[in-house]
């Protein structure tokens, strides 16, 4: 299942264990594009990772915070900290190499 994240809840969800957020909007053409592939990435990691999205156009303040100037940009934390940023469509077996890298 992906997580809406938003200022509220950021820190906390993002906090413990791996979590790979995916910034968009609904305007972004690349956005509805990765979309499927991050439903499923939430579902093949569901007892591994969480899978979170942040709609910038609600949450401008936590585009702001990451810098985030191109989406889709996703963004793998670890413990709270800022791991990885990848900026653009990517492929999901891409995606998975980086959430696998800081599961182990």
């Amino acid at each position: 299942m992906e997580l809406i994240l938003n200022k509220q809840n950021f820190d906390d969800t993002v906090a413990n264990g791996v979590t790979l957020v995916d910034f968009w909007a609904t305007w972004c053409g690349p956005c509805k594009m990765l979309a499927p592939t991050i439903k499923e990435l939430a579902d093949d990691y569901a007892s591994k990772a969480q899978v979170a999205k942040v709609d910038v156009d609600e949450n401008p303040e936590l585009a702001e915070k990451f810098g985030i100037y191109s989406i889709p940009t996703l963004l793998v934390f670890k413990d709270g900290e800022l791991k990885e940023r990848l900026v653009g469509f990517r492929a999901k077996s891409q995606i998975s190499q980086y959430l696998d890298k800081y599961l182990g």
